[in-house]
């Protein structure tokens, strides 16, 4: 398993992302989903409305 460390340019991309959740953390994983352009898996369905990156689970 490889761990995905928050970077600078993770925390400059959620300033630019809309205010559709609240949770900074989960704000921070769809951030980091669309910098690296990879799938981010969640119950969550409000964070789908971010991304087509993001799938409900």
């Amino acid at each position: 398993m490889l761990e995905l460390k928050i970077s600078h340019i993770h925390a400059a991309r959620v300033r630019h992302l809309p205010g559709i959740h609240r949770d900074p953390f989960d704000r921070m994983l769809v951030a980091q989903a669309m910098c690296e352009s990879m799938k981010l898996l969640t119950a969550d369905r409000v964070l789908a409305d971010y991304s087509e990156l993001v799938e409900i689970v």
